[in-house]
């Protein structure tokens, strides 16, 4: 099985006695409310989707993310995963009780570090730009001036109200791949509902590898994305009919999108080789957002970085299109159309726009069960 990022599969969630003196330590402590993005970040650390990280970073982790995209001891990393401050006056040293909006008691974060930090500086190395427009900028000039770092234990999950059966930790799907006979396994980073390219991507990689993990972000994303709990009954309706069902696992990624284009390819790559994945498909745009970043910038920055510090391996497709003269999809690597018109140009932006516009995606653009998901869901939608 292929080890961990860092070495060590970490797990930060407390049970038994530990769970219990970290409840008497968390009632004596201030509480601070996380956000989305926060909350999701909480439980990529406590169950080891993070891994290394045993906590939110701290000063010297931060800047060194920023400015090398490495952790401050060397090691490969992508994004800055912090945890703002909401107006408390706090002591190095003491415990933070973290809950969610609800009021619910998380874990403790042990406050080794309360620091600021120049969000211009960690918009431009990260995202590549500091424009307004950017949901990641915006999410930075939303929330406080301070951050907290330090090692976090988890008490209790986050609540969630659907897809409950899919939510599996990384030893969950190690133990699972394992189970199967899976020694190869490519994984599928999707924030939109499966179309005909996608498809056509995934099967390559089945193609490569003994399995296939369907992995949807279903963390917080923009606004005009489809709704993670709708995209989940896509998937389930497309693997009903289109995939070998022994060679395929549908599991839900609890991370929120940072939209941080070649960066994040980075760090959903590395996410899924501490879920067991050893290899993961960049597609064209990976977790791109309008034209902030080129078709192919995030494959270009993959390229660059060691394989064996990697330690998974990147699939790199170009843009997959229908094929009219085969009937197919294809990219320019196998098909003979040499004409525009004979290429059907696919995207999740597209099918949104279809259906938005009241018109039905034809089939060389998604399955006609995904296709009445989409259009039902959006009449619930639609005022009456």
């Amino acid at each position: 099985m292929i080890p961990a990022h860092g070495g060590r599969l970490i797990n930060r969630l407390a049970t038994g006695a530990q769970r219990d003196a970290l409840l008497v330590r968390a009632k004596a402590a201030p509480r601070l409310k996380v956000n989305a993005r926060e909350l999701a970040d909480l439980e990529m650390i406590a169950v080891g989707a993070m891994s290394p990280l045993e906590g939110f970073m701290g000063q010297a982790d931060l800047k060194a993310v920023v400015e090398r995209h490495r952790l401050a001891n060397g090691v490969l990393w992508a994004m800055p995963v912090t945890l703002g401050n909401k107006g408390l006056k706090l002591d190095v040293g003491q415990d933070v009780a973290l809950e969610d909006e609800a009021g619910r008691l998380l874990g403790v974060l042990e406050l080794a570090e309360k620091f600021g930090f120049d969000k211009n500086v960690e918009a431009q190395g990260v995202l590549g730009t500091t424009d307004k427009t950017h949901p990641g900028v915006q999410y930075l000039d939303g929330i406080g001036n301070e951050y907290l770092g330090g090692a976090l234990w988890c008490t209790d999950l986050p609540k969630h109200d659907f897809a409950n059966e899919f939510r599996l930790t990384p030893r969950d799907t190690r133990v699972l791949f394992k189970a199967k006979g899976w020694n190869s396994v490519v994984a599928f980073q999707t924030r939109n509902p499966i179309h005909r390219a996608h498809e056509y991507l995934t099967k390559c990689g089945l193609e490569i590898c003994d399995g296939l993990l369907i992995h949807p972000l279903v963390g917080e994303t923009k606004s005009d994305d489809v709704p993670a709990r709708v995209r989940m009954d896509c998937y389930k309706a497309l693997l009903a009919g289109y995939y070998p069902k022994q060679r395929v696992a549908l599991a839900v990624y609890p991370q929120a999108m940072r939209y941080g284009g070649p960066r994040e390819a980075l760090f959903h790559a590395l996410c899924r080789k501490n879920y067991g994945c050893t290899h993961f498909i960049v597609g064209r745009d990976h977790a791109g957002v309008g034209s902030f970043y080129g078709s192919f910038d995030a494959q270009a920055f993959m390229r660059k970085l060691d394989p064996q510090e990697l330690g998974i391996e990147p699939l790199m497709f170009e843009n997959a299109f229908w094929d009219k003269r085969a009937g197919s999809m294809a990219t320019n690597k196998t098909s003979a159309a040499d004409k525009p018109e004979d290429m059907v140009m696919l995207s999740g932006t597209k099918v949104r726009e279809m259906l938005r516009a009241g018109m039905r995606p034809p089939v060389e653009f998604t399955r006609p069960e995904v296709a009445d998901i989409l259009i039902a869901a959006l009449a619930e939608k639609a005022p009456a």
